[in-house]
């Protein structure tokens, strides 16, 4: 499976335009009090989860049972002073829901408690969270009552087979939420967001380990990758490899020119492209080695721009790791010798090294779209994949999932 769009090397080279700000967080200054999101510290993948979640689903049995929500109708962005009819239908939608309190304002005014509801909807539905009933937001809340129930009742399915066996230190990234999560003992330590499988180039489930750090690797370009997007863009841009640092290799090592390739027909398939460490590398800086039947890893990336959308659907089946050097202090602390200034080291001095863990980390790449946390706020991410099912529950058969659970050592596919 192909891990790295090339697309990425190109928007490399606007890397340094990006900004802090571009990386959004959930913040809720000014918000009234009870609107605010609790940080709960436990993990997905856990007992505490599974029971919350089971929780959430009788609340939304229920309210499924009364009739559900209204359909919020097509318009222009509502936010905070907006004064419109669609604020009354608003108002009703987060109250039904739980995320509006009861309250004595003008019904047809978008005011500071309804713009502390909507953040708190936003978050519970992993969206930017700005206070602003957009597109992204309407279609969240016109998903029917029925499919959220759905979607919790096919997750706790899964939860209830994830969760048999989980292991004192583990990395859990949720594929529909774009989100990974390091836990240890029991407790989250850290969360990070990700960039993962785009829907034609689906990340998939599995159950692996992670076994060492690339610190400045070369990336070999998968014979996928090769075949839908090399060939494709070398024939629109005769320069595009030698803009990229990316060069070409018989099988028998030696180096050739891109003008010595013929672009128009299946040659290039035969070669083997290898992208230089450095800035534009798609991997960027750190390759998370874990190997696995489908050839996907975890990654650094140069476009951190994308961490700060809504749908963080991108990659070509791996994923993509935001503020990555703080998982890989993380990973690698039992290990002697790899302190974090040790990894900064690493990094600078643009060689490609290698740290082995001292004890392999496992790591569950899951699907879960609806869970509710400690505090019993449930949250719901898009079937981005449609493995949940439309207007049907997806079967709990989990022996039908795609989930790799080898922890075998055969090679990381064409990662490096």
């Amino acid at each position: 499976m192909g891990c790295v769009l090339l697309a990425d090397a190109a928007l490399a080279q606007n890397a340094k335009l990006q900004t802090v700000s571009a990386e959004w967080e959930q913040r809720f200054d000014g918000a009234p009090q009870a609107a605010r999101m609790p940080k709960t510290s436990v993990p997905i993948l856990s007992q505490q989860t599974a029971m919350s979640s089971e929780a959430g689903l009788q609340q939304y049995i229920q309210i499924e049972a009364a009739g559900g929500w209204p359909t919020m109708p097509d318009g222009p962005v509502l936010k905070l002073g907006t004064r419109s009819p669609d604020v009354r239908i608003l108002r009703e939608r987060l109250l039904v829901s739980g995320d509006l309190p009861v309250n004595a304002g003008d019904p047809t005014v978008f005011d500071s408690y309804v713009d502390a509801a909507v953040k708190r909807f936003q978050a519970r539905h992993g969206l930017i969270v700005n206070g602003a009933v957009g597109p992204d937001s309407r279609a969240a809340m016109n998903v029917p009552a029925s499919m959220r129930r759905h979607q919790l009742e096919t997750s706790l399915a899964r939860l209830a087979t994830l969760t048999k066996k989980i292991e004192e230190r583990f990395v859990m990234v949720n594929i529909p939420a774009a989100q990974i999560e390091a836990v240890s003992g029991g407790m989250v330590d850290l969360r990070h967001t990700a960039v993962v499988g785009k829907i034609d180039r689906q990340s998939p489930q599995l159950a692996v380990k992670i076994q060492e750090v690339n610190f400045n690797p070369y990336w070999t370009v998968p014979t996928s990758i090769i075949r839908k997007d090399l060939i494709p863009k070398m024939q629109q841009e005769p320069d595009y490899l030698a803009k990229n640092k990316i060069r070409i290799f018989t099988q028998k090592g030696e180096e050739l020119q891109p003008e010595q390739v013929n672009w128009n027909s299946n040659e290039a398939m035969g070669y083997r492209f290898t992208q230089d460490p450095g800035d534009l590398n798609s991997m960027g800086s750190i390759r998370l080695n874990m190997p696995n039947k489908d050839g996907v890893y975890m990654h650094d990336t140069p476009s951190k721009g994308l961490f700060g959308e809504n749908n963080r659907f991108h990659s070509s089946g791996c994923v993509r790791v935001q503020n990555v050097r703080e998982l890989v202090d993380w990973l690698l602390r039992p290990t002697p010798g790899w302190d974090r200034q040790q990894v900064d080291a690493a990094i600078r001095s643009g060689k490609r090294i290698d740290a082995k863990l001292s004890a392999p980390v496992p790591v569950h790449w899951v699907y879960i779209t609806a869970w509710a946390d400690a505090e019993g706020i449930v949250q719901f991410r898009d079937d981005i994949y449609n493995m949940d099912g439309v207007g049907q529950l997806a079967s709990a058969d989990m022996s039908q999932m795609p989930y790799d659970q080898s922890y075998g050592a055969q090679p990381a596919g064409q990662a490096h």
